[in-house]
This record gives structure tokens, sequence and C-alpha cells, in this order.
């Protein structure tokens, strides 16, 4: 079994405040809103993003609340230095939502959609995901976590976002949403 953990605190040493400090995990949060409109071309949002070192392994985790367009949906990419290498999931509304009946039926080997869908797979750390939407004033948010192993370049982490579909109506991702990175290694 490997237990990983940084930093590795030895009998004697001297602890100071910077060596406390890399420790604890490190959160960046959304302080304002940001709304986009006609594009699907994946930029970093300006409140998620978290400077990485060079050589370190970190899991992380977060949070995002949206509210979009049905046609516009939301697109979630990562930017990650090169020579990065991992894998993340995020646990979101599938792409299209399909609500669900109010009247019960019964369904004998027969596909069938009602209810939400979940996206639940595994993306590399480069690799984007799309996830539903209600229409503007019903938020969604998606719980997302992950892996990130640094190779020689130290850089920015940042979760980057834009519509699924271009939409004249704008997707909001919304103040609160958050990032959470704990180095490991």
């Amino acid at each position: 079994m490997a237990t990983e953990a940084y930093p590795t605190f030895l009998a004697g040493q001297k602890l100071t405040a910077s060596l406390l400090r890399s420790a604890q995990p490190l959160v960046v949060r959304k302080t304002a809103d940001t709304s986009r409109s006609a594009t699907t071309t994946t930029t970093p949002d300006p409140h998620l993003q978290m400077d990485v070192v060079a050589g370190a392994v970190y899991v992380w985790d977060g949070w995002v609340k949206y509210d979009a367009d049905i046609a516009g949906d939301l697109n979630l990419d990562f930017t990650v230095p090169t020579g990065a290498l991992g894998e993340w999931t995020g646990l979101g509304a599938g792409n299209p939502v399909t609500g669900a009946s109010s009247t019960p039926t019964l369904r004998i080997d027969t596909a069938g959609v009602s209810g939400y869908l979940i996206r639940t797979e595994t993306n590399d750390v480069a690799q984007s995901r799309s996830f539903g939407a209600l229409g503007v004033g019903a938020t969604l948010t998606v719980d997302m976590k992950g892996t990130l192993r640094m190779g020689a370049t130290a850089g920015t982490f940042s979760l980057d976002w834009a519509q699924g579909t271009s939409s004249a109506t704008a997707t909001t991702l919304y103040t609160d949403s958050w990032l959470r990175f704990q180095r490991i290694a």
C-alpha cells in the first residue's frame, strides 16, 4: 500500500509558517459571476486558476454552479502545463437534459429515457466534457474531482469553459464556484 503525503514532517524538524502552509489545501473561489455568449471556444475562467509546481502530484476537487440556455449548454475543459498528466470526472447533468415524467410507467426490456442523465465517465485531464442545461434561471451544478501529475514544467492549472453550442443567450458560471487542490507528492 502506497501512502502519499506532502510535505513529510521529520522528528526534530523546525516547523515554519511556509512549511505548514505547504501542507494545507489551496482553494480558489469565484468572487463574481462570469457570463459568456455566442462562443464554443473554451477560455480560462478568470477566478478558477491555480499555480502548480513542477514534479508535484495533486488531488483536486471542485464545484461549479451554472445556468445556460437549453441550446447552449456548458462545456468544461482544463489547461495544464506541458507534460502534466491526470484524470478527472464531473458529475453533472447529461446532454441533453431529459425531464422526468410525473406518470409512472411499467417498462419491460425496453430502453427509455426519463429523469436526469448524469455524466460519470473519466476523462484525461486535458479532455473536455459537456453538460446539459434546463434554461436560463434554472441552475445546475457539476461536482468534479481528479488527479494532476506534474511533469518538469511548472505553470497554471485552469478551469476553461464555454458554451457547448453557440447561443446568443449567455451561459453563466456563478460566484462561489470553487476548486481545491491538495499536494500529495
